[in-house]
């Protein structure tokens, strides 16, 4: 087996508008393909970050919310490379979005944080 790199992310969200607004109007995501599925009831709109890789936002009719924030079963966090988190933070704020204290990561001596989606999902960011 040979893998050569992540494909996509899929994140299900509880409000379609509000979450497509969060990656593409504050992240910068570019929208890459919408779709409705009439038999799901469900949006799914793929997502380019950085020209690297995907995310799939998706919409389903009452989704079940995560059992605890953040040490639930399963995916943690997704984390994303910044070239600094000083100035993310301080976009992130311009824009609304709570961002925890930065750390220094004890290994790397590398900066991060977390701030969240509309629906709470964890969200890293690292510096380079």
């Amino acid at each position: 087996m040979k893998i050569t790199r992540i494909h996509h992310i899929a994140i299900i969200c509880s409000d379609y508008e509000k979450s497509k607004a969060f990656y593409v109007d504050i992240l910068g995501f570019l929208p890459l393909l919408e779709v409705y599925r009439e038999e799901r009831k469900s949006y799914k709109l793929d997502l380019q970050v950085n020209g690297s890789y995907q995310i799939e936002l998706f919409s389903f009719p009452n989704p079940k919310e995560r059992p605890s924030y953040p040490e639930a079963a399963g995916l943690r966090h997704i984390a994303f490379e910044v070239e600094s988190v000083k100035e993310t933070v301080e976009y992130l704020n311009e824009h609304h979005i709570e961002v925890e204290p930065i750390r220094i990561d004890p290994y790397t001596n590398k900066k991060f944080t977390f701030f969240a989606d509309p629906d709470g999902l964890p969200i890293e960011i690292y510096e380079i």
